[in-house]
Formats: structure tokens, C-alpha cells, sequence
């Protein structure tokens, strides 16, 4: 055991079956449990343990767990309630890279993952220290620790030697590896809900007699909604609450109840929580607000040691439509429509919203939980619960932070595969945010950033609940189209000009119309028609015309998708047609998207009635359509293959730990990279740079310069001190230096303009002409790292041209970064200009993004300018700030 080891912090995690488990190393304290441990199995299982039934094998493994630390070493153990269940240890021998394994699981607790999730912290653990790979004896009848093995997603490999078996497990953090892991930790995460989302029984703690409380509110909302488990109100004062029988305390209750509603005041929460998990309680939720730190540290603790899964506090509450359950315990005024869509808030105010637009709407609510401050619950819970629940075919989530994006990130793009996933991009301004010293950071705002991830996990991201409706409406109605091509169809000529104005301003397109297409519309419409993009049928169209012209488009080629605007006139009122109906009395589902724009509706969006489904009426062109923008992305987004982690060459991660290390040792609370180290570790990931050399002196500098100078023989001179961050802004650059002389001059002025501040010059050779273009990274707290790419130079900030996605990067979100940008088409040869080396461009972006994600100590790097020219793309200047912080596991299965 290491000091390392002792310091590492406790986790909590969730087993097969749901159960909370304590992941914590061992300590010298835990010799006696230990020893018990092995002491209570079974002679056959301590024989499979240790090839041997031998008591005196017991005490020696507790020694050796519990003795004094040392190098390559480490134990963690799990416990539950108190007792300790389970144990697993490496021992690399003090040296070398490979680690011997054991795993030992209590007796009665096998076949609930104790021992794979021991696995996976040790594996993280030692990946940290760089242990590449694990090897294992077992006895070739020991068939399930050899299936644990196996099954862990990572490359194992065994071999036969009598009637053992040795096992070598390579930790090469693959996708497999992750996918396993994901798999479990989903399995484990929807079984923990069950008591929460589907309780059998339920108390109400703080219901009161008076009407008016909040506990009484919920207690009503289960009661006349027929729950279909047993109900309890808890309450020391009363017998029944709204006929509901109540009881003085939890422990009285006649059943242990799975969930408890905790409506009690914020001082009283603790002790109640304690009291629930006393008696077996297996969820709580918590609507009180006004927790102080400590009372929500000791709800915190409370959850976790009796294995409590926890909604809120503070928070509106939770229902589940099931018409065999009917669980609503909210406090809203209303009651949601069953139906298909999953909700998830942290606003109660936007539950609200939702609920009620959702159940307008007729497309009704699957479940609904208001997280609140989100101790517990988060929406990445909820998309495996949805994911799973086989009702839910629409998630709509309003987050206003996230816990764990990384995790969320790989959830999200598995979910949204298979259903649409739809969030308000709530907190999109930072005001009062820090202004940034580097050009990195003051591009990396909290939008973009949400916005990359919203955009890498293909989640829809609007900008108001009501958008959130608009775009919820149509994924629910209408089959996704094909691509961005619209035909605007309309009985006046001015709606359809908005119609079109709304089409092109959310990027959709409008294709004119083909001379076949045109001839069969005239056919079927109205004398006077115009037949463009839109398609005038006048007022004179009746509801049969209007069918036939908006089939007959459906079945062009060259239209992804329908809208049809419609205002009401006297001569269809005269003639009794509804023109509505014509896009309602056919089949609802057709083969390509249809909407509706009527602008008298009072409505924002409805969904009307037709044969088999509905169809989206929008009130406003904008709405209808920026839906159907937004079904076209998500279109794009599910017909391109899932991205790739493309193999990098020459990348030396073991030095670049070295010179990281190295660095935080000489400056222990981080810094700015002078440019030789920074230079080191650019090399580590092979990211091209301009030749450099550095000077101290003026004489130095001339003969560094006679090194450097090129064909044409001029260079570039850049002054250093610590803490310099823009050259240009301190004048500290000279460029085109010619000759001696020159750069004598050039030193001398750095010299005395900066003197006491100068450290030396980084002098390089004038850089050919191309496209200057700028690249970074900054690590966020929560997101981890966020790539940035656009136009360069001096300018950079002043013009914002910038796109970002967060690493690790994959070949598509390369592309779609170096796309992205409006400078752009000036990579890819605008004008009549060669185009940028593309693929090499594309290198040094994966090639920073792998770096960044090495190397969580990488707080910011600044590359400006990247030059790109047709023959390649190379670093001219580059900044990197280094901090100190240990690595993290973003995939490491545990609860917040």
C-alpha cells in the first residue's frame, strides 16, 4: 500500500442488483473484518480462493492487506451497511508494469457483481499508475471468477497448466471496455430506481391535517389517483389524512415502505432520512427546500449508507403514468396525460410548463421527476431509466448543470439512437465571467461548451420550453426527413413569403420546382395558381385541390418535407371546405414530414387529429419552421456512422507524463510553459512546429539566427518572461530580421524595453504565407476538455470565428470542427486557391485533442497562429498552462 493508496477517496457505487456498496481502500483498521471475512466462507470457496481450505491462508491474506505499505501494492475493499463484503488487490512486485490479482466476495453475495466492481476501480487505479496489465491464477473449476474475468470487456487471455489456469488482462481503455462497463452500470442504475419509479408502497412523512401544506398536496395528488400500491401518511398527530391511513413514525408502519416522501421542515429532514433508512426504505423524495450545508451533508450520508436512491431536495416531485401504478407524487396544480414522453427538470417552474404543454399537446407524460439540486438523481439516471422502460419514445430534459458530462455524453449518444432527445439550453450567458487571459479561454465560454456536447451526443438543443414543444410536436408526429429541402405550399401569397423568410433563416432550403412537377400541379390546382417555392394555390383552392397538390409534392423526389400555410377565407368558409382537413383526412404518417402554419391559431403549436396520428399546427412560420430544422439535423446526425478514435503514431505519453511531472515539481502550484518545455511537449504528440531556438544572450541570438535563416534568410524574434501570454499586445515580437546587425538591434531593444522582465528570445525562421488559423484547449472543471479551432491571429478575439467539440475527438468531430467555422471555405480552396492540407490540419487537431485528454493537468493550451498552406500546417507560437491535478476516471462507475 502506497500513501497514495490511504489517500484516495471513497466512493459509492451500485451493484447488479441496486444496492448501494462503499468502494474504499483498505486501512490498517480493517484487519479483524477482513480476517472474517475469509473466516465465514465456505472450505470450498476458501479452496477455490487459495488452491488450499487453510484457515492460516485467511490470517496471511489480512495480513498482507492490512500490513505496511508498499510500492505497487493496492487494496480496495467494498462494504455494505457497515460490513465488509468483498475485497480485491494487485501487487506489481515494487517494479515492472504488469500486476498480480485477487478477488475475494463474501459468502451469499456472489452473482451480484461484488467482485467485477471491485474489478473496475482496481483497473482505473492502476491504469493511474501505470500498470498496463493484470494476471490472475485460478483453478480451472473456479468458473466464476474465470467468467468475471471474461466478461470484464477487456482483452484477457488464458493458459492451461494442470488443473490451473493463468489469466493476463491487458487494460487498454477500448470502447469494448467502456460499452461493458456502461452496460452494467445501466443494469445496476435502472435496478436501483425500481423502488422510486415503481414502488409498491409509499409514506408521506409531513402530510398535514390542514389543507394548504405541501405533504398534504402530494398525499392527495396519490390518493385520488388511484396509486396502485399501498399508501401511508406519517403524521404523530392523526389516525387518516384525506382518508389515507397515518401512522405516528416510519417504524410503525405496518409495511416497510420502498419510497418515502419527505415533506418535513429542512432541520427535520436528516433525522427523518435516518429513520427510513433504519427501516428499510429504499427511495426517498425529498420536495423540502432550505437544506443548510450540514443538514445536506448528513442527508447525503444518510442515502448512501442505507442505500437510498435520493430525488431533490427541493424539487416538485415525481410521477409515473403507468396506468397499473398511477404514481403522482408532485404538487403541481394539474395532472400529466399518460403518455410516451420521459421528463426530466431541475426547474419545478419548467416541469410545470412542460407537463401541462406536453398533455395540451396529446402526446402526455411516460415519468416525470423533478430533480431539484440533484444530491442524487441526475438526467443521466433518468435516460437509462427511459432507455429501458419500454414507454418512453421522446426525452425532454431541462439541466441547468451537469454532474458528470462525459458519462452523460456516452449515455446520451447511445439513447438518442433511439429516441429523440430534446433540452433547453438553460444558463447559455456567463455574465460576470472572468475576463481570460488567454485566447483559449476567452473563446471557451459556457455556450459553447454546451453546445459542443449537446451537438457530439445528436441531443436537440433549443432555446425556450416553447421551442422545446415546437420541435417536441413534430418529432412526435412526423416521420424525420431526408435532408433540408422544403416546399412551401399556401392558399395566400404573403403567408407563404413568411413561410419562406422562416425556411431560409433556420437553413432550410427551398428547390424550385421541376417541369413535371410543375405541369402535375397546374392539373390539379385552381386557375391562377403559381406554381415556385412556395407554391401560390390561391384562394379559390378547395380541400380536394389542396390534398392532391400537397400528395403530389410528397411524392417528388427533390422535397424532403411539406409546410403548408394557410389563412382562412370567406370562399372556403362559402363553399364549406376545410383545408385543415386536407391534411389530416389521409394517412397521418406519411413517408416524408407535413406541417401546418395557420396565423390565426391561438395556439403556439397544436397537434391535429388525423387518420392514424396527428399533424403539427404551428401558429408562427418561425416555429414550424425551426422544428423542422431541427428534425432535419437530427436526421444528419442518425444516418452518419458513429465516429472513430483514429490510431495516432509517434505519440510518447510516458515522456509527456515525464515532462509534466517534472514541471509541477519545480513549480508546485503550476504555471506557464516556457517555451522549451512546451516545445518538449508538443514533440511528445508529435505536433508540428516551426524550427525554433532559443537565446540568452545577443551573440546567442546571432548564431541561433545563421542556424535558422532560410532561403531568403530572414527570421522572426519573440521576447519571453514568465508570464507573457500576447507577444504582439507588448510589442515584443520583431519580425522580418535581416542580417547581424539586425538582429543585434532587435535583441538590444527587447533588452532595454523589458529589462528585469526578459528571460531570453525564441527566435524562428519568417514563415511562408497561408491561412492563419488558431487551435486550443481548456480543461473544464465539469466538461473536461473542450477543443477549439478557427481563424486566427491577432484578431482572433475581436472576430469570434470559433468552433469547438470536447475531446477525446473522433474522425467526425474533426471534421465537423474544421468545417464549422465561417472561415472555412478558405481551407478548402475559395477564390480559386489552393485548398490547406487538410489531412495534416486534421492531424494536429487529434493530435492536441489526445493530449489534452492525457493530461488532465493541461489547463489551457494557446496555439496561435497555426499556419496552413497546401503543403502541410504547422505551429508558429504556442502557450501552455499547466496545473496541478490528479487524474479522474470519468467512466468509473459511482454515485455523486
Amino acid at each position: 500500500m502506497t500513501h497514495e493508496t490511504l489517500s484516495r477517496p471513497t466512493v459509492h457505487a451500485l451493484l447488479a442488483d441496486g444496492t448501494t456498496v462503499r468502494i474504499r481502500p483498505v486501512r490498517p483498521g480493517d484487519h479483524d473484518q477482513l480476517h472474517g471475512l475469509y473466516e465465514e466462507m465456505s472450505p470450498e470457496n476458501l479452496r477455490l480462493r487459495f488452491f488450499a481450505a487453510s484457515r492460516r491462508s485467511a490470517e496471511m491474506a489480512a495480513d498482507r492487506a492490512c500490513g505496511t505499505p508498499r510500492p505497487g501494492y493496492r487494496a480496495l475493499l467494498a462494504e455494505a451497511k457497515g460490513q465488509v463484503i468483498g475485497l480485491a488487490e494487485y501487487d506489481t512486485g515494487g517494479t515492472g508494469t504488469t500486476a498480480e490479482i485477487s478477488i475475494a466476495v463474501a459468502d451469499g453475495l456472489h452473482h451480484r457483481g461484488v467482485g467485477t466492481l471491485l474489478v473496475e476501480h482496481l483497473v482505473s487505479a492502476a491504469r493511474a499508475e501505470g500498470v498496463t496489465a493484470f494476471t490472475a491464477d485460478a483453478l480451472s473449476e473456479n468458473r466464476e471468477v474465470l467468467r468475471l474475468f471474461a466478461d470484464l470487456g477487456l482483452r484477457t487471455a488464458r493458459r492451461f497448466e494442470g488443473p490451473e489456469v493463468r489469466c493476463t488482462i491487458e487494460l487498454d481503455e477500448s470502447d469494448a471496455y467502456l460499452s461493458a462497463v456502461e452496460e452494467r452500470g445501466r443494469s445496476a442504475d435502472v435496478a436501483s430506481l425500481e423502488p422510486l419509479l415503481r414502488p409498491k408502497a409509499v409514506a408521506v412523512i409531513g402530510a398535514g391535517r390542514r389543507p394548504g401544506s405541501v405533504g398534504r398536496a402530494i398525499l392527495h395528488h396519490l390518493h385520488s389517483g388511484r396509486f396502485g400500491g399501498r399508501l401511508f401518511a406519517v403524521n404523530p398527530g392523526a389516525s387518516a389524512i384525506l382518508g389515507v391511513p397515518s401512522h405516528p413514525s416510519v417504524a410503525a408502519l405496518p409495511v416497510t415502505p420502498d419510497l418515502g416522501v419527505l415533506a418535513v421542515p429542512a432541520a427535520a429532514i436528516p433525522d427523518t432520512a435516518e429513520e427510513c433508512g433504519k427501516s428499510g426504505v429504499r427511495a426517498l423524495l425529498v420536495v423540502t427546500a432550505g437544506l443548510d450545508a450540514d443538514q445536506a451533508r448528513r442527508l447525503t450520508a444518510t442515502c448512501r449508507t442505507y442505500g437510498m436512491r435520493l430525488v431533490g431536495p427541493n424539487c416538485l416531485g415525481i410521477c409515473h403514468t403507468d396506468p397499473n401504478l398511477s404514481l403522482d407524487a408532485t404538487f403541481a396544480a394539474g395532472r400529466p396525460l399518460p403518455g410516451t414522453a420521459g421528463v426530466a427538470v431541475q426547474s419545478g417552474g419548467v416541469g410545470i410548463a412542460l407537463l401541462d404543454g406536453l398533455s395540451r399537446l396529446g402526446i402526455g407524460v411516460s415519468s416525470f421527476v423533478s430533480l431539484g439540486d440533484k444530491y442524487d438523481v441526475s438526467g443521466n439516471d433518468m435516460l437509462q431509466w427511459w432507455e429501458s422502460d419500454g414507454r418512453t419514445d421522446l426525452a425532454l430534459l431541462h439541466l441547468e448543470s451537469f454532474g458528470n458530462p462525459r458519462a452523460f455524453s456516452r449515455t446520451a449518444r447511445r439513447v438518442t439512437r433511439r429516441i429523440p432527445l430534446l433540452t433547453v439550453d438553460a444558463g447559455r450567458t456567463d455574465a460576470g465571467r472572468r475576463a481570460a487571459a488567454s485566447h483559449t479561454a476567452a473563446a471557451a465560454t459556457r455556450t459553447m461548451t454546451r453546445g459542443a456536447l449537446f451537438s457530439q451526443a445528436g441531443i436537440t438543443a433549443t432555446r425556450s420550453v416553447g421551442e422545446l414543444l415546437e420541435a417536441a410536436a413534430l418529432l412526435h408526429s412526423q416521420p424525420l426527413p431526408d435532408g433540408s429541402r422544403v416546399a412551401i405550399v399556401t392558399n395566400a401569397g404573403g403567408a407563404g413569403v413568411l413561410a419562406a423568410d422562416a425556411c431560409a433563416e433556420a437553413g432550410l432550403t427551398l428547390p424550385p420546382p421541376t417541369p413535371r412537377l410543375v405541369d402535375d400541379l397546374l392539373a390539379v390546382l385552381p386557375e391562377g395558381a403559381a406554381v415556385g417555392n412556395p407554391v401560390d394555390a390561391t384562394a379559390a383552392v378547395t380541400e380536394e385541390e389542396l390534398a392532391n397538390c400537397v400528395d403530389r409534392i410528397m411524392r417528388h423526389s427533390g422535397v424532403d418535407a411539406v409546410l403548408v400555410a394557410l389563412v382562412p377565407t370567406a370562399v372556403a368558409v362559402a363553399t364549406g371546405d376545410d383545408l385543415g382537413r386536407a391534411l389530416t383526412r389521409g394517412p397521418a404518417r406519411r413517408a416524408k414530414p407535413v406541417a401546418v402554419i395557420r396565423l390565426e391559431q391561438a395556439l403556439p403549436v397544436e397537434l391535429l387529429p388525423a387518420d392514424g396520428g396527428t399533424v403539427p399546427s404551428y401558429a408562427e412560420p418561425q416555429a414550424a419552421a425551426r422544428a423542422l430544422a431541427h428534425a432535419g439535423r437530427r436526421a444528419a446526425w442518425l444516418a452518419r456512422p458513429a465516429g472513430t478514435l483514429p490510431t495516432l503514431d509517434g505519440v510518447d505519453t510516458t515522456r509527456a507524463h515525464a515532462v509534466v511531472e517534472a514541471y509541477l515539481e519545480a513549480h508546485p502550484d503550476g504555471g506557464w510553459l516556457d517555451p522549451r518545455t512546451c516545445a518538449a511537449l508538443l514533440d511528445c504528440y508529435g505536433i508540428p512546429q516551426s524550427p525554433w531556438a532559443w537565446a540568452e544572450t545577443e551573440d546567442d541570438a546571432v548564431l541561433a539566427a545563421d542556424r535558422l535563416r532560410g532561403a531568403d534568410g530572414r527570421v522572426v524574434m519573440k521576447g519571453h518572461w514568465p508570464g507573457l501570454l500576447h507577444k504582439s499586445a507588448e510589442r515584443a515580437v520583431h519580425l522580418d530580421l535581416r542580417g547581424d546587425s539586425q538582429i543585434r538591434a532587435a535583441f538590444r531593444d527587447l533588452e532595454t524595453r523589458f529589462a528585469g522582465l526578459l528571460t531570453g528570445v525564441l527566435l524562428q525562421p519568417l514563415a511562408d504565407r497561408g491561412t492563419e488559423l488558431f487551435a486550443g484547449v481548456v480543461q473544464d472543471e465539469v466538461f473536461g476538455p473542450l477543443v477549439l479551432f478557427g481563424l486566427g491571429g491577432t484578431a482572433t478575439e475581436v472576430l469570434a470565428d470559433h468552433a469547438a467539440r470536447l475531446a477525446p475527438l473522433t474522425d467526425h468531430d474533426v471534421h465537423d470542427l474544421i468545417t464549422a467555422p465561417r472561415c472555412a471555405p478558405l481551407l478548402f480552396g475559395a477564390n480559386g486557391a489552393r485548398p490547406v492540407d487538410l489531412e495534416r490540419l486534421e492531424q494536429l487537431l487529434l493530435r492536441l485533442s489526445r493530449m489534452a485528454s492525457d493530461l488532465p493537468q493541461l489547463a489551457e493550451a494557446d496555439f496561435n497562429p497555426v499556419l496552413a498552406t497546401p503543403g502541410g500546417a504547422t505551429v508558429l507560437d504556442a502557450r501552455v498552462r499547466l496545473v496541478p491535478r490528479r487524474p479522474q476516471d470519468p467512466y468509473l462507475r459511482r454515485l455523486r
